[in-house]
C-alpha cells in the first residue's frame, strides 16, 4: 500500500468493500452504528448497510426507535465495518439525515411480505409483555393486509443516510504496526488524506 491514494474514500470503499463481499461469508455488510440516544448517551448496535453511493452510506429502521429517536434528535453518527477475512476496517462518521421517501420505498417494495408485515407489527425497542403478544401483532397485521402481495411501507418506518465527514482505513500489518489513513473532508467539498499512527 502506498502513498498513491484515490482522490475521494468512495473509490477506495467500493474497492475493500467489493474485497469483502469475495471473502466474507455472511453480512458484509454488517456494521456497529454508534449513535447519541435522546437523552444524550453514547448507543451502539450492529445493523445492515443497505447500499453507498458519493452521497453516503444508507440503513433502515423504525423512525420511532431508539437509534431513530436519537439520530432524529442529534443527527450525527458513525460507522465501523471490520472484515476478518480481509483483516481490514473502515470507520465512516459524519452528519445523517433521512433518506427520501421515494428511497425508503425502493427498499421496502424489495422486502418479502413478512418482512413488510415485521416493520408494521414491531413496536421497535419498545417493552413487551411476551413475545406472543409480537405473534399476536403479526396476526393481526396479516389479517388487515390479507390479499395484499405487498403492504405499503409504513410512515415510522424509512431510511437513514450517513454523509461522511471521515473516513478512516485501517488494514493489518504484523507486530501491531498497522496502517491507518484518514480522509477529512474539506469546507469546499475537497478531501484532505493523512497516515496516522497505528
Amino acid at each position: 500500500m502506498t502513498d498513491n491514494f484515490p482522490g475521494n474514500p468512495t473509490d477506495l470503499f467500493h474497492e475493500w468493500f467489493q474485497r469483502a463481499e469475495e471473502k466474507e461469508h455472511s453480512y458484509p455488510g454488517a456494521m456497529s452504528l454508534a449513535t447519541i440516544s435522546a437523552d444524550g448517551k453514547p448507543s451502539v448496535r450492529i445493523v445492515l448497510m443497505r447500499g453507498y453511493n458519493e452521497k453516503g452510506l444508507h440503513f433502515y429502521t423504525n423512525y420511532d426507535s431508539n437509534k431513530g429517536r436519537g439520530l432524529l434528535a442529534h443527527p450525527y453518527a458513525e460507522a465501523n465495518f471490520y472484515w476478518k477475512s480481509t483483516e481490514r476496517q473502515i470507520r465512516v462518521s459524519g452528519r445523517t439525515e433521512k433518506t427520501t421517501p421515494e428511497e425508503s420505498d425502493m427498499y421496502f417494495n424489495n422486502r418479502p411480505r413478512p418482512s413488510r408485515i415485521g416493520a408494521w407489527a414491531s413496536q421497535q425497542s419498545r417493552p413487551m409483555k411476551s413475545y406472543a403478544e409480537l405473534e399476536e401483532s403479526l396476526r393481526a397485521y396479516d389479517q388487515k393486509f390479507d390479499g395484499q402481495e405487498n403492504p405499503p411501507r409504513p410512515d415510522h418506518w424509512g431510511g437513514f443516510r450517513i454523509i461522511p465527514e471521515r473516513v478512516e482505513f485501517w488494514a493489518e500489518e504484523p507486530y501491531r504496526l498497522h496502517k491507518r489513513f484518514v480522509y477529512t473532508k474539506n469546507a469546499d467539498g475537497t478531501w484532505s488524506i493523512g497516515w496516522l499512527y497505528p
